[in-house]
Order: C-alpha cells, then sequence, then structure tokens
C-alpha cells in the first residue's frame, strides 16, 4: 500500500474530525484539534494516500519533553504497517526537535499497540490507574529515550 507522510493543516481538521469519531470511544472535538493545529508546540503528522487521511499522530512537545496523544489509524486500513511508519516519523521529528523523551498512553487491553510501541523502543514505565473511560480501563505509560536523564 502506498501513502506518504505530512504534516498537517487546517484543511484537514474535517477528515480528522472524522477519524476521531471513528477510532476513539472518547474523541477530541474539532475545537480541541483546531487549538492544536496552529500551536508551534504541537505537531501533527497525517499519513495519506491521495486526498485520504489514513491515520494520524500528534505530540505536544514542552522544552525537551514531548507527549503524545494520539495515533489513530482508519479501521479499513489498519495492519498495512501505517501506524509503525507514523511512529516512526514522529520520532525522527522528536530527535530534530531535541527531545529528551516522548510518552504515551495506551490502553491496557490494546496489545497490538502495546507491541507496536515497544517494538520502536518504547519501555513501560508505569501505570495510570483508570485513566480511560468508556470503557474504564488502567493506562499502560509507555517512555522513549533518547538521552540519559540526570
Amino acid at each position: 500500500m502506498e501513502y506518504t507522510i505530512r504534516s498537517a493543516g487546517v484543511a484537514d481538521l474535517d477528515a480528522l474530525e472524522r477519524l476521531e469519531a471513528l477510532c476513539f470511544s472518547t474523541p477530541w472535538k474539532r475545537s480541541t484539534l483546531e487549538w492544536f493545529l496552529p500551536d508551534d508546540r504541537h505537531e501533527f503528522l497525517l499519513a495519506v494516500q491521495g486526498e485520504t487521511i489514513l491515520g494520524y499522530i500528534n505530540l505536544l512537545h514542552v522544552m525537551d519533553e514531548g507527549y503524545i496523544g494520539n495515533v489513530a489509524v482508519h479501521p479499513d486500513y489498519r495492519r498495512n504497517g501505517i501506524g509503525a511508519a507514523l511512529v516512526k516519523a514522529m520520532l525522527k521529528r522528536s530527535e530534530e526537535l531535541e527531545l529528551l523523551f516522548a510518552t504515551l498512553e495506551v490502553r491496557d487491553s490494546n496489545e497490538p499497540a502495546i507491541n507496536l510501541y515497544a517494538s520502536h523502543g518504547f519501555e513501560s514505565v508505569g501505570r495510570r490507574k483508570g485513566y480511560y473511560d468508556r470503557p474504564k480501563e488502567d493506562a499502560i505509560l509507555m517512555t522513549y529515550y533518547w538521552k540519559e536523564l540526570d
């Protein structure tokens, strides 16, 4: 399957909003996406095939810390390496930003995502009890380190 990875812009809001609704039990609202997109502390990368957005990943960076908010792949396009390509591209972008680490939360039951992150060097570093709703579930906190923390 061929696709490209590019940065998201305001013109992508409709597609991002639809993707959120398809992928998450508590999707981000359009207003949240609008607030993030023009912000110089957020990075949004899309996997696109023509005009179709197949998936996206976003990152908030503050000083030398990175926080991955969402990784979403359209259900019709899963198991094609899109999630892996998005994670790899965001790790590359995070390295360019000279971050010390990037961290994320993942549902305890989402074994495919946990395996994906682990295969890219993320380590399980903790648990957030009852973090997710619909259904209520713990989150596994996973972190990728570029440099040793003092």
